[in-house]
Order: structure tokens, then C-alpha cells, then sequence
């Protein structure tokens, strides 16, 4: 059974930081791709970050900068370090792998007050 346990969200002030842990069972973590989406209250969900099985990461403009996207393989982790956080930060954060399948985490809130 696969499973995606995100982990590490809260409340933080604007300009703070916070990791996201992600940890992976279930599948062969080194193959995935892993990603880091987010849904706003009310908007889509947008990607945030990937890291490919070689390590290539790909960001999006809004938050290239300041979020980090990183993956220990030992652990069958993925983590998302976010730095200056903005209220507009604040989202359900979802954790995502995709080989030949994909599949996705249930979420964990970052609450980014102003």
C-alpha cells in the first residue's frame, strides 16, 4: 500500500519558515519524481515544486527564491523548506509522486499570518 505522509505544517508569521517533511512508503522513492502542490481556500491546486529521480527541481515563479525542494533517499523523504513566508503562502500543502502511476498525500495546512 502507498502512502504519502506529509507533515510539519502550522502557523507562522509573515517572513518566517517552515520545513515539510514527506515521507514515502510503499514504492520505490529513488525512481519518483516528488513534488510539492498547494490549494488555496477557494483557488486551484498549483504546483509549487518537483524534484526529479537525478535531482533537476523545477519551481514556480511565485515562490522560486524562497522555497526549497530537496529529497534524502536513505529516508524515502522529500522535504519542502520554505523561507520569508507571505500570507499569500498559506495553502493545503500536498505531497506527490509520479513514476508510471502517481499518487498524492492527504495535505498539511500552512497558515501564514500577516
Amino acid at each position: 500500500q502507498v502512502q504519502l505522509v506529509e507533515s510539519g505544517g502550522g502557523l507562522v508569521q509573515a517572513g518566517g519558515s517552515l520545513r515539510l517533511p514527506c515521507a514515502a512508503s510503499g514504492i520505490i522513492f529513488s525512481v519518483y519524481t516528488m513534488g510539492w502542490y498547494r490549494q488555496a481556500p477557494g483557488k486551484q491546486r498549483e504546483l509549487v515544486a518537483t524534484i526529479s529521480s537525478s535531482g533537476s527541481t523545477n519551481y514556480a515563479d511565485s515562490v522560486k527564491g524562497r522555497f526549497t525542494i530537496s529529497r534524502d533517499n536513505a529516508k524515502n523523504t522529500v522535504y519542502l523548506q520554505m523561507n520569508s513566508l507571505k500570507p499569500e503562502d498559506t495553502a493545503v500543502y500536498y505531497c506527490h509522486a509520479r513514476f508510471v502511476r502517481e499518487y498524492w498525500g492527504k495535505g498539511t495546512l500552512v497558515t501564514v499570518s500577516s
